[in-house]
């Protein structure tokens, strides 16, 4: 069944920091025409044309997705394109007033009530959607990664990761109605790492927002009180944090039980808006991550082309 396109009402905002830049910015989703699909705006640069979120925009993928076009990138892109995409919102504006969104809890909830409170508002042109009807496959042997989309009645997920870890293990999640469940069952699962990764991270100028307040940190090694103190330091905690009986560092709850793949989900729904267009297809994902994520896309756009030029034709010719 056919619907038509969808934007917001009214413009909302939030602020924050961003989790690998650590700068201060405001995000605002602002409502757009019919057929413009998803772009960002920087006001912090002067005269910024719109940056469009299209696949062909990537151009680094270090834990998190960046854009850039005419000479200006947006980092970690992934969080507020799953928001808008996972609401089913075809058209939007979003202006940043830095180089990256607001990490906020580091998940997309609070982009989520942003848009909702926003408003939907329903466009008079028609959807127009990438109908899957031959499987694209892709697969990554060394990291034992795949990622697979096939015909389906509605766009659905599945996600699945393995981790020799006790705390984390096998975990496995199923999206069939993204309409109904994203809000509630993908949105509000936060990002997550391992401690050992932690240090690596800010000596690569990333996660340098990143706080316990914002992201789950998993205990994959053994850590003695110097080791604390050094974690202590690198977050810029004044409290005590502790060895959380759960294998979570300060012992925070997890919001789902499988929360990790939830985010895992969440990141891949944000990656798979670089389309386009929305999809009509069961994508499959096991072990992926954003790298594996643009990979995928990226063979997808290519086996879809004369579908995709199609769709971009009708959308200029209205």
């Amino acid at each position: 069944m056919e619907r038509k396109q969808r934007t917001i009402k009214s413009s909302q905002s939030c602020q924050g920091v961003g989790l690998h830049t650590g700068v201060k910015t405001n995000i605002t989703f602002h409502p757009a025409p019919e057929d413009s699909g998803i772009c960002f705006v920087r006001s912090d640069i002067a005269n910024c044309s719109k940056i469009k979120a299209d696949i062909d925009h990537v151009v680094d993928i270090s834990r998190g997705t960046t854009i850039e076009e005419n000479g200006v990138k947006i980092h970690t892109v992934e969080h507020a394109l799953a928001a808008v995409s996972g609401l089913r919102v075809d058209n939007m504006l979003i202006e940043l007033t830095g180089k990256e969104p607001p990490v906020m809890d580091g998940s997309a909830k609070d982009f989520v009530e942003c848009i909702i409170k926003a408003g939907i508002k329903i466009q008079n042109k028609e959807r127009k959607v990438l109908e899957i009807t031959k499987a694209v496959n892709y697969t990554n042997s060394y990291r034992d990664i795949d990622i697979h989309v096939i015909p389906s009645d509605h766009f659905r997920i599945t996600f699945m990761v393995d981790y020799p870890l006790p705390q984390l293990g096998t975990q496995y999640e199923a999206i069939y109605n993204m309409e109904e469940d994203f809000a509630f069952e993908v949105a509000p699962a936060r990002t997550f790492c391992f401690l050992s990764e932690v240090e690596m991270l800010k000596e690569k100028g990333l996660i340098q927002g990143g706080t316990l307040d914002n992201a789950v940190v998993i205990i994959d090694k053994e850590i003695d009180q110097l080791e604390m103190s050094r974690i202590k330091d690198l977050f810029g905690i004044e409290d005590e944090i502790i060895k959380g009986a759960n294998g979570i560092l300060n012992g925070k709850v997890l919001r789902f039980k499988n929360e990790p793949v939830r985010h895992k989900t969440l990141d891949l729904i944000g990656d798979l808006a670089l389309l386009g267009f929305p999809i009509k297809g069961h994508v499959t994902a096991a072990r992926a991550g954003h790298a594996s994520n643009v990979e995928f896309v990226k063979k997808l756009k290519k086996k879809y082309s004369k579908e995709l030029d199609i769709l971009r034709k009708n959308s200029k010719d209205g």
